[in-house]
C-alpha cells in the first residue's frame, strides 16, 4: 500500500470518528427524554430532578464550551478530542451505575464537559483533510449532519434501549463505543499542531463562571423564584464572571473570544437563531415525553416510535440541507425551514389537543424536516463567517448558544406543563411559546439577508 493511500486512508478514519463523536456528543442530549418515566419511578424523581438529568448535562456543556474552542485552537484537536472522549466515556459509565439522583446529576454535568470538549475538536478533525473552500463546506454539512442525526435519533434510540433494557442502558451505550473509540485516537489518529495562541486561562475561568451561573440561574428560577438563595449566588457568579471576562478580554493578547468571531453581524444572527431552535426544539422533546409517558399512559418503546417521523425527517432534511443551500443559498434554506417549522408548531399544538394520536404524528413530519434543514445550515454559515484559523472558536459560540437555548426551553416548559392530570393544556401552551421563538429566527433571517442586500 502506498504511503498516499495509507494517508488518504488515515484522513477518511478521522473524518469518521470524529462524524461519530459528533452524533455521540447530540444523541445524549435527547435519548435521556426516553428514560425519565423509569427515573422517576426507580430512582424515585421528582419533576425538579428530571429536569436536572437534562439540564446537568446542558449546564456543563455551555458553561465549557467557550473555553473548549480556545483549548481546541491552543492544545491542537487531538489533544482535546482525546480528552474530551476520555471523560465523556468515563462519566458516562458512572451514569450507567448511578444509585441515586445525585449521583446521576453529577455524572451528567462531567459528562457535559466531555461533550464540549469533543465537538469543536471533532470539527476541526474532520475539516483538517480538505483541500479547498468547497471540501470544507462539504465537510462542516457532513459533520453537522451526523450531529442533527444524533440529535434526532436519541428519542427513538432512548425508547428502544429502555423497552429492550432499562435506563443503564443508554448511558452503557456510550461506554461500548467510547473505549474503543479512545483506542484508536490515541494509536492511530495522526497528530495536529498546536496553534499559535496561548490559552487565557483568566478568561476562560471567568467565561465558565459567567455562563454556568447564568443558565444555573435560568434553570432554577422558574422553580424557585429569582429571590431565592441559590438562584441569588448564581446570578451573583454570572456578574462577577462577566465583569472579570470583559477585563481579561481588554487586557489579553489572545482574547478567549477573538474580534473576528463575533465582528460578523450574520454569525451573530446565526448564533442567536441557534438559541431559539434548540430552546424550540428541545423544549419540545422535554415536554412531548411527558406528555406520552405520564399524560396518555405510553410506554417507552411506543414514546419512541411516536417520535420516528420528527426524527426520521430530520435525518433526511440533514442529508438535503448541503444540496439545497448550494442551489438557492443559506439564507433562503433559513428562512423556508424556519417559516414551515414555526406554522408545524402550530399544528402540533393542536393535534396535541387530541383524543387520537394521528393527528399529532402528522404534524411532526414536517417539522421533523425543517428541524434537518435548519441545523447543517446554521452550522455551516456560521463556520463560513470566520476564517479557518478560528473555526474551533466560531464552533465553541454557535454551540455554547445553542446549549444555552437548550437549557431555557427545558427549564421554562418543565413548569409550564403543570400537574400530570393537566398535561395537554401546559403542552399547548409550551408548543406555542416555542412556535414565537422560531418566528423570531425567520424574522432574523429576513433582517440579516435584506442587511446583506443593501451592503452589497
Amino acid at each position: 500500500m502506498s504511503a498516499s493511500t495509507t494517508t488518504a486512508a488515515r484522513h477518511q478514519g478521522v473524518v469518521t470518528l470524529a462524524l461519530i463523536a459528533a452524533f455521540m456528543v447530540f444523541v445524549d442530549g435527547t435519548i435521556v427524554n426516553l428514560t425519565l418515566a423509569q427515573l422517576s419511578s426507580h430512582l424515585h424523581a421528582s419533576r425538579s430532578e428530571l429536569e436536572w438529568a437534562v439540564n446537568a448535562y446542558t449546564l456543563s456543556f455551555a458553561a465549557v464550551m467557550l473555553g473548549a474552542g480556545a483549548i481546541t485552537d491552543t492544545l491542537g484537536a487531538k489533544r482535546a478530542f482525546v480528552a474530551g472522549l476520555l471523560v465523556f466515556t468515563a462519566s458516562s459509565a458512572v451514569c450507567a451505575a448511578a444509585p441515586s439522583m445525585p449521583v446521576l446529576d453529577f455524572a451528567r454535568l462531567v459528562q457535559g464537559a466531555g461533550s464540549a470538549l469533543l465537538l469543536p475538536s471533532a470539527l476541526v478533525l474532520a475539516t483538517a483533510s480538505a483541500t479547498d473552500e468547497q471540501a470544507r463546506h462539504r465537510l462542516v454539512g457532513w459533520w453537522a449532519a451526523a450531529g442533527g442525526v444524533g440529535m434526532a435519533a436519541g428519542p427513538l434510540l432512548g425508547g428502544a434501549l429502555v423497552a429492550l433494557a432499562d435506563w443503564r442502558a443508554v448511558f452503557a451505550v456510550n461506554v461500548v463505543i467510547g473505549i474503543p473509540a479512545v483506542l484508536w485516537s490515541i494509536r492511530s489518529m495522526p497528530a495536529t499542531a498546536r496553534g499559535g495562541r496561548r490559552l487565557d486561562v483568566v478568561g476562560l475561568g471567568c467565561a465558565t463562571a459567567l455562563i454556568g451561573g447564568l443558565v444555573f440561574a435560568l434553570v432554577q428560577a422558574p422553580a424557585q423564584g429569582w429571590s431565592s438563595p441559590g438562584v441569588v449566588a448564581a446570578v451573583a457568579l454570572a456578574v462577577v464572571g462577566l465583569v472579570g471576562f470583559v477585563r481579561a478580554e481588554r487586557s489579553s493578547r489572545v482574547p478567549l473570544l477573538p474580534p473576528g468571531v463575533y465582528s460578523d453581524r450574520g454569525f451573530v444572527a446565526t448564533a442567536v437563531q441557534g438559541a431559539l431552535f434548540n430552546f424550540a426544539f428541545y423544549g419540545l422533546l422535554f415536554a412531548m415525553s411527558l406528555m406520552l409517558q405520564q399524560g396518555r399512559g405510553l410506554g417507552a418503546l411506543v414514546s419512541g416510535l411516536l417520535f420516528l417521523p420528527l426524527t426520521g425527517l430530520i435525518s433526511v432534511g440533514s442529508v438535503c440541507a448541503a444540496p439545497l443551500a448550494r442551489r438557492i443559498g443559506r439564507p433562503a434554506v433559513l428562512g423556508i425551514g424556519q417559516a414551515v417549522l414555526t406554522a408545524t408548531f402550530v399544528l402540533v399544538a393542536w393535534a396535541g389537543t387530541s383524543t387520537a394520536l394521528w393527528p399529532l404524528i402528522l404534524a411532526l413530519v414536517p417539522a421533523g424536516f425543517s428541524s434537518g434543514l435548519l441545523v447543517p445550515t446554521m452550522t455551516s454559515r456560521s463556520i463560513a463567517a470566520v476564517q479557518p484559523a478560528l473555526h474551533g472558536a466560531a464552533s465553541a459560540v454557535f454551540n455554547t448558544s445553542r446549549q444555552i437555548g437548550a437549557a431555557i426551553g427545558v427549564a421554562a416548559f418543565g413548569p409550564l406543563l403543570g400537574a400530570t392530570h393537566n398535561l395537554r393544556e401546559g403542552f399547548t401552551t409550551c408548543v406555542l411559546i416555542g412556535a414565537a421563538a422560531t418566528a423570531v429566527a425567520l424574522l432574523l433571517t429576513a433582517l440579516t439577508a435584506r442587511t446583506a442586500r443593501t451592503t452589497a
